[in-house]
């Protein structure tokens, strides 16, 4: 690695890709790693610093996540998060104890001794916890940096280069939390900001093109932005032997099928085969009603439509061309950390179709060039490829489509009925100019039927949820103060254009507690 290089060691918060999304704003290069890592993979790596990130654990528990010690002690700083904090109070003689107020969402953290790390911040900090441990007595050498009324929320030897705080600098909840990591990456480690939206491209062109060789590959395309930049990156590296293939699952946005066709060909010039399967999903789906079952059926029928058009261009291309190994996809970070425990113990939250849906016996080999990234970030990427803001503005939709927004069975009736709904709050958001303000925008159809009036009769019709966010990368979310009138009019026109539904209502839940998705 020719880039300054910060190591972060996952153990196991839900975080942890924040800390290194936070970091890749200064265009400093960072990596994860398992906290279970080799030593001498993170000294291989020659990082500038290291951070220990949080988890959901408590280190006095026998099966607690661990570290090598000589990460400690490698003589270049090391900030510990949280359970990192806690690692490094509990391997260096101090004592961690459960808590007797446990702290959890905004708090108030008093700054009580000068360090680097708090340079240039003011003396009361507002901050996100979320811990049920606190430090009880440091290590020797360590000194008390910051505090709560309840706890520890800060400590440092200087002189070892080891700080550590209990809160989370790395969510947008913590005000200053981008500026106490810019002192430890830019003033502590001296990382120099030399990691690029143009390097990452060059570097990703560079090893897809060494992984494929002269193969060929698909992509799974959907038209939104993460499919679109994979796909636009691959075909960069491989040229023509790259064939995205769009699935009609049963489950899109009203039309969307005939428009991702013509913006994927005429705007981004791709080789585009269309597949409509959505009677193959639709015949799957019938009678689940599992939101993970759900998930694990639409990533299995991908991938069997997949190896089924692999199988057909490869046999309809010219004799002696390679078989189509390769699959494509634009699995982004946020659906890698929800699905599975990738880089170390954290909690599965929910299966997405791509990650945690995939079947274990698929044949396609996967090159995921996005799978480390953050929304915003992958935007970034489209804008340097010199994709139009039509694609790399649009709203995230989840792989599983409508499914994961219909609670209960997926039928085609049902499904019809979303898309209406779905697309009325679509317009009203964009008529609003609210559409690139709010991070998504949808509506749900819940398995709740209610009494109406409607021309003077009784109706007995189902209930349609409207949800709109706010987020900066879709790991935490606010839900968003629409304008009134603009709820008035979609709750109106919903009610009066969807046949079916008689009444809406609007989910102000944010994440956490919930999550974006309502499956």
């Amino acid at each position: 690695m020719d880039t300054s290089t910060i190591v972060i060691l996952d153990f196991g918060s839900q975080y942890t890709q924040l800390i290194a999304r936070r970091i890749r704003e200064f265009n400093v290069f960072s990596v994860v790693l398992p906290c279970t890592a080799p030593l001498e993979q993170v000294k291989a790596l020659n990082p500038k610093g290291v951070i220990l990130s949080g988890g959901p654990c408590s280190v006095y528990d026998t099966d607690a996540p661990d570290a090598d010690e000589g990460v400690l002690a490698m003589g270049v700083p090391v900030l510990g998060i949280c359970y990192g904090l806690q690692f490094i109070v509990h391997h260096l003689g101090g004592k961690v104890v459960g808590a007797a107020a446990r702290e959890y969402g905004h708090a108030e953290v008093t700054v009580v001794a000068e360090t680097p790390l708090f340079r240039g911040l003011p003396g009361t900090l507002d901050v996100w916890m979320s811990h049920g441990d606190e430090a009880e007595a440091l290590p020797v050498g360590f000194q008390l940096t910051a505090k709560t009324s309840n706890a520890v929320a800060g400590i440092a030897d200087d002189a070892r280069r080891i700080w550590a705080v209990q809160f989370h600098p790395e969510v947008a909840h913590t005000r200053q939390g981008m500026e106490l990591l810019k002192n430890f990456c830019l003033d502590i480690c001296g990382a120099e900001q030399d990691w690029t939206p143009e390097h990452f491209i060059q570097s990703t062109v560079e090893r897809v093109r060494a992984q494929v060789g002269t193969g060929h590959a698909i992509c799974g395309l959907s038209g939104g932005v993460d499919s679109s930049v994979a796909a636009v990156l691959v075909a960069r590296a491989i040229g023509d032997r790259l064939t995205c293939i769009f699935v009609n699952n049963g489950v899109l946005r009203k039309d969307e099928f005939l428009k991702v066709q013509t913006t994927m060909r005429e705007q981004l010039g791709l080789k585009v085969v269309a597949v409509d399967s959505s009677q193959r999903f639709l015949e799957k789906l019938a009678g689940v009603t599992d939101p993970e079952r759900k998930r694990k059926v639409i990533g299995n029928e991908f991938i069997a439509v997949f190896d089924d058009e692999a199988k057909k261009i490869w046999e309809s291309s010219v004799a002696g061309a390679e078989e189509i190994a390769w699959l494509v996809q634009g699995t982004l970070y946020p659906d890698v950390i929800e699905s599975s425990s990738v880089h170390g113990p954290s909690h599965t939250i929910k299966s997405h179709h791509n990650v945690g849906g995939l079947p274990a016996d698929m044949k396609l080999k996967l090159i995921e060039p996005l799978r480390d990234l953050f929304k915003d970030e992958v935007r970034r990427i489209g804008r340097d490829l010199g994709m139009p803001e039509e694609i790399i503005e649009r709203q995230p939709f989840p792989g599983p489509g409508l499914a994961v927004r219909i609670l209960g069975e997926v039928t085609a009736e049902r499904v019809a009925m979303l898309q209406e709904a779905d697309q009325i709050v679509v317009d009203e958001i964009k008529k609003a100019g609210l559409y690139r303000k709010v991070w998504q925008s949808f509506a749900v159809l819940l398995p709740v039927k209610s009494v109406g009036v409607m021309g003077d009769q009784r109706t007995y019709a189902n209930t349609c949820a409207v949800r709109a966010v706010e987020s900066e990368d879709g790991m935490t979310a606010d839900w968003a103060p629409l304008p009134y009138e603009v709820l008035r009019t979609i709750s109106s026109r919903i009610v009066s254009e969807v046949r079916g539904i008689n009444r809406v209502v609007y989910d102000i839940t944010s994440k956490p507690p919930g999550t974006i998705e309502w499956e």
